[in-house]
């Protein structure tokens, strides 16, 4: 089977520890093979484990059971967790770079990618807000057609902003990009998910979703209009509702996907639900990537504190897309 690529991110964080961790579960979870690249060393000064540098993907097959596969790129300087540096954001990009050059081609099935330290990324040149837009655009995607979508066992939600000031959200609130998001979003699903007839549930901006107006007239300017276009495609939508009544579990079973008006409307719930287990995947791309769903926790690295759950499901949320993908795409033909 063709393998997953996996970059390590900054070697300073939690990613190559986390990375070990999942492989050292892999039979738990049924995790099917995997390669890191990155640089070796930042995961043999966290981890007492095997690790086998390869040379060429085709070598996963032989090794995966026995030895965690290491694809190496190194960084000029010696390993410190917790202490990140140029040296380490520069293997980070090479890192990201190659993986997402190798899932491009078809090498590998599908990309995952550990954290990285964007303050260090940004001091070395980095243009993008983060690895998401970076990908799209070695996709060819633009970065308003990638949609972050972050998935748990129990609940995905889809922010229509993500990092902005809250202030700004209602200003970059439209009808036309409500409707791309969801559009999106509902591909996704099909493809990655493999659910037949996506079910979206909007949230309105304000408290009580605008209270008819009362409170908030964005609800009936642009979440309303872009739901009755939506439904118009023969989309299945609900909406908007008060976002203070949606999470709990009967709300949660019926929709396949939380559609949110800004970053905290989203997260909060999916990370009081999914802590250990949140996985970020972009929707919109011509191939899968994940991410799971925290930061490089430079804080914690190295001290053998770092929870793999987030790893470990977002490895197996990427296999699982990409054989869903697959079956679609046959479905199609």
């Amino acid at each position: 089977m063709t393998p997953l690529v996996v970059a390590m991110g900054d070697p300073a964080g939690v990613g190559p520890e986390t990375i070990a961790k999942a492989w050292a579960q892999r039979t738990e979870h049924g995790l099917s093979p995997f390669v890191a690249i990155g640089d070796p060393r930042a995961i043999a000064v966290v981890w007492d484990g095997p690790i086998a540098e390869i040379g060429d993907l085709a070598e996963v097959a032989r090794t995966f059971a026995d030895a965690l596969p290491v694809l190496p790129i190194l960084a000029a300087a010696a390993i410190l967790p917790g202490r990140p540096d140029a040296d380490g954001a520069r293997c980070a990009l090479q890192a990201l770079e190659a993986a997402t050059g190798l899932a491009r081609s078809g090498a590998a099935r599908a990309l995952v990618t550990a954290p990285v330290g964007k303050t260090q990324l940004y001091d070395i040149g980095f243009t993008y807000p983060g690895q998401t837009e970076f990908v799209a655009e070695r996709c060819g995607v633009s970065r308003e057609n990638a949609v972050m979508m972050l998935a748990g066992p129990s609940l995905r939600v889809v922010p229509i902003t993500t990092h902005v000031p809250l202030a700004a959200v209602p200003g970059l609130l439209t009808v036309e990009l409500i409707v791309a998001k969801a559009q999106v979003t509902v591909r996704g699903l099909k493809r990655n998910f493999g659910i037949a007839q996506p079910r979206l549930a909007f949230a309105g901006l304000n408290p009580h979703a605008g209270e008819s107006g009362a409170l908030g007239r964005e609800e009936i300017e642009m979440i309303e209009p872009a739901i009755a276009q939506l439904r118009d495609e023969g989309i299945d939508v609900e909406g908007p509702l008060a976002a203070d009544t949606m999470f709990h579990p009967r709300a949660r079973a019926r929709y396949d996907a939380a559609i949110c008006c800004y970053h905290d409307q989203a997260l909060v719930p999916l990370k009081t639900l999914h802590f250990d287990e949140g996985v970020n995947m972009t929707l919109g791309l011509p191939i899968v990537r994940t991410s799971p769903d925290h930061g490089t926790a430079f804080g914690i690295a190295g001290q053998d504190k770092a929870h793999p759950g987030a790893m470990i499901a977002a490895i197996a949320m990427a296999d699982m897309a990409a054989t869903n993908r697959q079956r679609y795409a046959a479905a199609c033909r």
